[in-house]
């Protein structure tokens, strides 16, 4: 199943644009970081593009719940963040929530 790659690669496109206009406009950094910024934003929105799904919205959706996950990783990888068990219980219910918007049945 090619979703979750999609997925993934989305979350980290997305975070990573939006963690250089973070980081021009709040540390300081160089307007500069924001062009890879823009072509990872360009990125993100192409890989969920490609993911399948009869409707965007639904897709869009079942996303929110991956790229909270890797917004969680990225504060501790990244920004050397030690997440709390706050942050690891709602990633928790954000995925489970993900997984019923994306796996509930439907009907015809």
């Amino acid at each position: 199943m090619k979703t979750y790659p999609l997925y993934l690669l989305a979350a980290v496109a997305e975070i990573a644009g939006c963690y250089a206009f973070w980081a021009w406009w709040r540390l300081d950094k160089s307007i500069w970081w924001l062009i890879p910024g823009l072509g990872s934003m360009m990125l993100f929105a192409s890989a969920l593009a490609f993911v399948p799904g009869e409707a965007a919205g639904r897709t869009y959706a079942a996303y929110g719940a991956i790229y909270i996950v890797a917004s969680i990783v990225w504060l501790w990888t990244v920004e050397a963040r030690m997440p709390d068990r706050w942050d690891v219980i709602g990633a928790a219910v954000c995925l489970v929530g993900g997984a019923i918007i994306l796996f509930g049945p439907r009907s015809a």
